[in-house]
C-alpha cells in the first residue's frame, strides 16, 4: 500500500473511533438558570476550578442568520470547560496522548425537549476516570 493511502486509511479508522463516542445526558427537572448554577456548584464541590464557560447556544442565535439558518438549536446553551490535575495526571501517566482529552467540559442545554445536563463518553481504560468523575458531577447537579 502506498504510504498515503495507508494514512488515509489511518486517518478514517481514527475518524471512526472519534465520532464513535457517545453524548450521555441527563434531563434536568428545572429550569435552565437553575442546571447552569447547579452544574458550577457541584463542579466547585469536587474541588475544580471552571477554566471557561462556553456560551454555544448565544454563538449558535447569534450568528444563525449569517451561516444562512433559521433554526433554532437550543434557546439556551453553556459548557463548563475544567480539568482535574489529579485525573488528569492519572490518565496521562497511563498513556500521555490522553492530553488529547484535555480538558473536560459538562454541557448544560435547553431546547423543544427540556433542560439538559451531559458530557462525551470516553473510552475504556484510563480514562474512565475522568467519566465516572463527570458522571458524579452531573448525578450531583441534577439531584439538588
Amino acid at each position: 500500500m502506498k504510504p498515503y493511502l495507508a494514512a488515509v486509511a489511518c486517518s478514517a479508522v481514527l475518524a471512526s473511533q472519534v465520532f464513535a463516542e457517545e453524548v450521555i445526558t441527563t434531563p434536568f427537572d428545572g429550569s435552565f438558570d437553575d442546571a447552569t448554577f447547579a452544574v458550577e456548584s457541584a463542579i466547585v464541590d469536587h474541588g475544580l476550578v471552571i477554566d471557561y464557560v462556553s456560551h454555544v447556544g448565544e454563538m449558535l442565535n447569534r450568528t444563525g442568520a449569517d451561516v444562512g439558518s433559521d433554526t433554532q438549536i437550543f434557546s439556551a446553551a453553556d459548557i463548563f470547560v475544567f480539568c482535574s490535575a489529579k485525573v488528569s495526571r492519572e490518565v496521562m501517566e497511563a498513556d500521555p496522548m490522553n492530553i488529547g482529552y484535555c480538558p473536560y467540559g459538562i454541557f448544560v442545554a435547553e431546547d423543544g425537549s427540556g433542560v439538559q445536563v451531559g458530557y462525551r463518553s470516553y473510552p475504556d481504560g484510563p480514562m474512565e476516570k475522568v467519566e465516572a468523575l463527570l458522571s458524579g458531577i452531573v448525578k450531583e447537579a441534577v439531584s439538588d
